[in-house]
């Protein structure tokens, strides 16, 4: 049985540092780390993953590649008396994970536009990129297609924010069902409020 094109786009990533792939790989990086933080970019670099969830080559569809600083965050160091267990200011976790963070910034970069889903791309030393595929709700294009047209409803109006990306979702917990999940639904916020 042939393979499709996507498979083997698909298998050259798997192992991106190796192989055929190296060398481009170094070179993107380095283009990447000097550019901008959030730049809208022509097609996806992904492109089996792209498609997977959700982009399609047509009016409407924009995708960004995103920067973010790896690592836990830091607070600066206080200045009154506390014993330096209790100072906090390393190993700080967010309780969002980096591609969620991603997302985020690219729906404050561009407003007028909904995230869809995103990806990993790469990362370095010092940084993680994510492309964020974003949909145009308003666009003609995007209005009359019946497979991503839900988007135009209500209760997608700013999805990101509300954790309802798939990146969204995970650092929420939600891929967790049954034993062990129980107090994930419908939030953890939600479910703690309703003893009072």
């Amino acid at each position: 049985m042939s393979k499709s094109v996507y498979r083997y786009i698909a298998e050259q990533w798997k192992r991106p540092k190796e192989g055929e792939m190296r060398e481009i790989w170094r070179q993107r990086l380095i283009e990447w780390r000097h550019g901008p933080t959030i730049a809208r970019v022509e097609r996806p670099t992904r492109l089996d993953r792209a498609r997977s969830l959700g982009y399609k080559a047509k009016q409407g569809y924009v995708v960004v590649r995103v920067k973010v600083r790896k690592g836990s965050f830091r607070k600066r160091a206080i200045r009154k008396g506390r014993r330096p267990k209790r100072k906090g200011i390393k190993k700080i976790k967010v309780g969002k994970n980096l591609q969620w963070i991603a997302e985020e910034r690219a729906q404050r970069k561009y407003p007028n536009l909904e995230v869809l889903n995103s990806y990993w791309v790469g990362e370095d030393g010092k940084q993680k990129f994510f492309e964020v595929i974003m949909v145009d709700p308003f666009h003609p294009v995007i209005k009359s297609d019946r497979k991503i047209n839900w988007i135009l409803e209500a209760q997608h109006k700013r999805r990101v924010f509300r954790g309802l990306t798939s990146a969204g979702k995970k650092a929420r917990g939600l891929r967790w069902k049954g034993k062990g999940a129980e107090k994930v639904r419908p939030s953890l916020r939600a479910h703690g409020r309703r003893g009072k």
